[in-house]
């Protein structure tokens, strides 16, 4: 069954192209959402003050994936204690949310996060937000699967490609 969820960890070229290459994601979308500016460009959520993150909504198939392993998986993805930033990429526009489609969605969500700082898997509190999904917006054209279609660009090499080699080691079960 299809289903969708909206995840913000960073920048989301590195989002987005985890999952594109994971089994049973039908489509991820980079975009902008939960934020308060109508139909906002890149440039207007990088300035910070749409209130937007930048996010990739994913459609995924959950009889082939659960929602509990594309949660799982985002959590690896990016540093969820790290506030308004991921690395170098700094603003409430990087930041680490979920925003759920559905109350299993919220519920698995909040459940991870406590399994996370009880296990301590990470120095510090995780700060990841949990919202409802609210008005999506979908990035540029240029934006989407920009790893893929800009393998060169510096930012790709230098931040992408290391995570996305990392990523692909831990979940290669997962991989299409």
């Amino acid at each position: 069954m299809a289903q969708q969820i909206t995840l913000a960890g960073g920048c989301f070229w590195c989002i987005e192209a985890a999952y594109l290459s994971v089994s049973g994601i039908i489509n991820a979308e980079s975009g902008y959402s939960n934020g308060t500016t109508t139909n906002p460009s890149y440039k207007e959520v990088c300035s910070g003050n749409t209130g937007h993150a930048e996010v990739v909504r994913l459609t995924f198939d959950s009889d082939v994936i659960s929602t509990q392993e594309v949660l799982e998986i985002f959590f690896a993805l990016h540093d969820p204690t790290q506030l308004n930033r991921q690395g170098n990429d700094v603003g409430t526009q990087y930041r680490s949310a979920v925003f759920y489609h559905n109350d299993e969605q919220k519920a698995l969500a909040e459940q991870l996060i406590s399994e996370i700082e009880a296990d301590e898997i990470w120095q510090g509190n995780v700060v990841t937000e949990v919202e409802a999904a609210q008005t999506f917006y979908p990035a540029e054209q240029e934006h989407k699967d920009y790893f893929n279609n800009n393998p060169e660009n510096q930012y790709c090499q230098m931040v992408v490609s290391p995570k996305l080699a990392k990523f692909k080691k831990t979940f290669a079960s997962k991989l299409k």
